[in-house]
């Protein structure tokens, strides 16, 4: 870590490197790393080190990077790990991850069950983005069934121009639009991973 050099508010550079599963996890992830990082007058630099391709290669990524660093001047500031939970639970998902024994705080990012949901839980930040929002959706464990609703959320307003630009064109916008505060009483995923960024973040600008 280091002082960016400029007066500023944003009075601290934190680089973090990241692990995703898909380019949902990396943009939505992103999103919200750099909105949170910009209230606390943070500035960070994400590294994605992985965010293709999914869970076993996400795994086998993490690991090999956590061995190939040497000496603690390789180690980034702080590192973050998105994976859905997929219904297992945070708990359990956190259990199978390969986390143990990092020089840096690593702050997990586990979406139950999906990470689409997270952009789903503001149906107010969606209007205002787009001019209509959607109705909010129950909690399923469905296979990609909050990468539909939002497909079709975005389709109803003129927004969607396909799966592979979904997470890329929606979530910065949606995600500088979200009242977080009133979404993390409806998802406590996201109110653990916010938690846990804070904290990280307030360690890690403290630590220099």
């Amino acid at each position: 870590m280091a002082s960016s050099g400029k007066s500023g508010p944003s009075d601290v550079s934190i680089s973090i490197a990241a692990f995703g599963e898909d380019v949902a996890h990396q943009y939505i992830i992103d999103a919200l790393v750099k909105r949170i990082a910009g209230e606390m007058n943070i500035e960070v630099t994400m590294n994605w080190r992985n965010a293709a391709r999914g869970y076993p290669k996400m795994i086998r990524e993490l690991k090999q990077y956590s061995q190939g660093l040497k000496t603690e001047e390789d180690w980034p500031d702080l590192m973050v790990v998105a994976t859905d939970a997929n219904c297992k639970g945070w708990n359990e998902r956190a259990k199978e991850l390969p986390i143990d024994g990092h020089l840096v705080p690593v702050v997990l990012a586990i979406p139950d069950p999906h990470v689409e949901r997270w952009l789903l839980l503001d149906s107010e930040a969606f209007k205002k983005v787009y001019g209509r929002g959607f109705d909010e959706p129950k909690k399923k464990c469905e296979r990609d069934f909050y990468k539909k609703l939002l497909i079709n959320a975005l389709i109803n307003v003129g927004a969607a121009t396909g799966v592979g630009t979904l997470a890329r064109e929606c979530s910065e916008e949606i995600i500088s639009a979200m009242n977080l505060r009133s979404a993390t009483r409806i998802d406590d995923s996201l109110k653990r991973f916010l938690d846990d960024l804070r904290s990280a973040l307030r360690q890690v600008s403290r630590s220099d």
